[in-house]
């Protein structure tokens, strides 16, 4: 007859609750698994799945119980791991973002702007459009499967264990928060200086001939011309943002060592 003790049950259950909270961790918080149109059950769901494909390749888990006081800390370090991970990716969108608030503003676009449930916040439309087409060229990549890859590679990097977390993978997280406004900017850089030379003519124009209203055609100029740019920026996104992501993948890498005890 087929008897499973307390023990044995005991040991499964660890073998799968802390890789399941790291996992649910980072579809929380990673880019396409984590948008606002997903179920919360389809992101539990996926959790799960990958779960029990990944959890019986790892290696014996701690003995710490999980109601107690180190079973609780391992469990908090697993849901920061995962959160670290999907962040550390999640900045290679915002950086995307940070570049259509960029040219949305020079644009005179700064009044179009919505809610946006995945920042919980008014978004504006271009930032929003620019978002859309970054997670495109993230899943023509396969990026999603890559960062699945990575979860399961942090399993080796990262193993977990009951100590402590490094306080270098903190500040290496924070260093790589600098790429959301030096790339954002070199990504709008293009629109923003033909708009700003527009800009400077136009007030020329305007102080050699005063009869000539800019207020009358500034805005609409401004506005076709941005738009032509943006059209002659969407072909070079892609090749700026497979570089941009690799960084992303590579800066998962350097903080999960960071945080390595």
């Amino acid at each position: 007859m087929f008897s499973v003790s307390s023990e044995q049950l005991s040991v499964w259950l660890l073998a799968f609750l802390w890789p399941f909270v790291r996992m649910l961790a980072l579809v929380s918080t990673a880019p396409i698994f984590s948008e606002g149109a997903v179920p919360r059950s389809a992101k539990v769901g996926l959790a799960v799945l990958l779960t029990i494909a990944i959890a019986p390749t790892l290696g014996p888990m701690p003995s710490a119980a999980p109601v107690s006081a180190a079973g609780i800390w391992i469990l908090i370090q697993q849901i920061l791991i995962g959160t670290v991970m999907g962040f550390s990716m999640r900045m290679v969108f915002a950086m995307v973002q940070a570049a259509g608030e960029y040219a949305g503003l020079q644009m005179g676009l700064s009044f179009a702007s919505f809610f946006d449930p995945t920042s919980g916040g008014n978004t504006m439309v271009l930032a929003r459009l620019l978002n859309v087409i970054a997670m495109l060229i993230f899943l023509a990549i396969d990026g999603h499967l890559l960062l699945i890859g990575t979860l399961a590679e942090s399993f080796h990097s990262l193993p977990i264990a009951d100590a402590p977390l490094a306080a270098s993978g903190w500040f290496l997280l924070v260093s790589a928060g600098s790429q959301i406004f030096t790339g954002g900017l070199m990504l709008a850089l293009p629109l923003i200086a033909t708009l700003l030379t527009l800009n400077l003519a136009m007030g020329i124009l305007n102080r050699v001939s005063p009869q000539f209203s800019i207020f009358a055609v500034g805005f609409p100029i401004t506005l076709l011309a941005g738009l032509a740019m943006l059209q002659v920026l969407m072909q070079y996104m892609a090749p700026f943002l497979g570089p941009q992501f690799a960084e992303g993948f590579l800066s998962i890498d350097t903080v999960l060592r960071g945080l390595r005890p």
